[in-house]
């Protein structure tokens, strides 16, 4: 079940998020994840992209549509809240739900365990991924 997970995290800065349907799990101390530049820093987008997990984000994460809408299954306690921008675009999302936030604003702020689903509709099961990349002409 779990994608990439890194050992010797004490507890007390260990972050744990979960991307679901696909129960892919991912790990890291709470201050260190590189900041990837695809919506906030510690979103879930930019989780997600630290990580190789497929998150569409069709705005470059800029709060201009709502390709990363996201619902917060656990955790919720520990994301920012949702600002003016980002509940003006989620007017727009999709099948709203009270726990729908966009992945790139949504952002973690303390160590813990969090859950999000990525609804169906947000899935990109052709590219089963990360799209592809072309491999480099020899």
């Amino acid at each position: 079940m779990s994608e990439a997970k890194t050992t010797n995290i004490p507890a007390d800065k260990l972050v744990r998020v979960t991307f679901m349907p696909e129960g892919k799990t991912v790990e890291f101390e709470f201050g260190t994840l590189p900041y990837d530049h695809h919506g906030k820093p510690m979103s879930f987008l930019d989780v997600a992209e630290n990580f190789n997990i497929f998150l569409d984000h069709a705005c470059g994460g800029s709060c201009a549509c709502t390709t990363c809408h996201i619902w917060v299954k656990d955790g919720k306690e520990g994301i920012s809240e949702a600002d003016d921008d980002e509940l003006d675009r989620l007017d727009m999302a999709a099948d709203q739900q009270l726990n729908s936030r966009l992945g790139c604003q949504a952002v973690i702020t303390k160590p813990g365990n969090y859950v999000v689903e990525i609804p169906k509709w947000n899935r990109n099961y052709t590219s089963e991924g990360k799209p592809l990349a072309l491999a480099e002409k020899k």
